[in-house]
């Protein structure tokens, strides 16, 4: 709009020649989806048009090249998300093989896997890899390196644990309670916290001491107890299996160790 002295009023008051301009700035989010409710099929005679609500490869294939165009002229970031595969030696052959055609795309988001298997067989094939995974797909990732807890970290991790859960535990049964992490297992001293909480609470106690500890820990059993009493007694229980070979043997001794 063009002001002049033409547009002013003739009752004396000031006007400005000048442009008047106002900018406004619009985000516009292309729609994934048909704008119509109508467009889609609803209930069951979804199944019979094919319409199950998945985007198209049309649709897929324009979105991404005008979110490419957009990228090009700086109107556009694209901030990959991230995928995180746990247990990832579960995944067979077929799996890895969409993984690896789909880190191509440079639209594919961080992934982050993690396992802990050793060398084992990739599932659905009869080779054996290093984690379950194929080399050509482990040889795409970022190894990181993870060593055994010591014994300072195993304490440290049970304090952060005992604050967590409200538990006030005294130094000499937090030092007994560290020595069984290290014997047993970490998982193993985190539930003992609970349970000699409950211990401490029955004696009407406001303190874990030594004794609320060592009582849990008779009461409930590690791995490796439960299986050696479990071969100790094996032919008390019903449908049990007596080692009979040398691979037997050797299956026992895993369990134990």
């Amino acid at each position: 709009m063009v002001l002049s002295s033409l547009d002013c009023p003739s009752f004396g008051m000031q006007c400005f020649n000048g442009i008047l301009a106002k900018s406004k700035n619009i985000s516009y989010l292309p729609p994934l989806l048909p704008a119509k409710s109508g467009e889609r099929t609803q209930g069951f005679l979804a199944l019979f048009t094919g319409d199950t609500g998945e985007i198209r490869a049309e649709v897929r294939e324009q979105i991404d090249t005008k979110v490419a165009e957009w990228r090009e002229e700086g109107k556009a970031e694209i901030v990959p998300g991230v995928l995180f595969i746990d247990e990832v030696h579960m995944l067979d052959i077929e799996c890895f093989s969409f993984l690896n055609r789909a880190l191509e795309n440079e639209m594919a988001p961080i992934l982050v896997v993690a396992t802990n298997r050793g060398i084992t067989t990739i599932r659905g094939t009869n080779y054996k890899s290093p984690h379950g995974i194929p080399i050509d797909f482990l040889d795409r990732l970022l190894i990181i390196s993870t060593q055994p807890y010591t014994e300072e970290d195993i304490r440290r991790i049970l304090d952060i644990r005992c604050q967590e859960e409200d538990v006030e535990m005294s130094g000499d049964a937090k030092i007994l309670l560290t020595r069984i992490g290290v014997d047993t297992s970490l998982r193993y001293a985190i539930h003992l916290i609970t349970s000699a909480a409950l211990a401490c609470q029955k004696r009407k106690g406001k303190l874990v001491e030594m004794e609320d500890i060592s009582r849990v820990y008779e009461l409930f059993w590690d791995v490796k107890r439960s299986t050696q009493y479990l071969m100790e007694y094996q032919s008390q229980y019903m449908f049990n299996e007596m080692p009979t070979g040398e691979g037997d043997q050797d299956d026992t001794n895993a369990m134990m160790s």
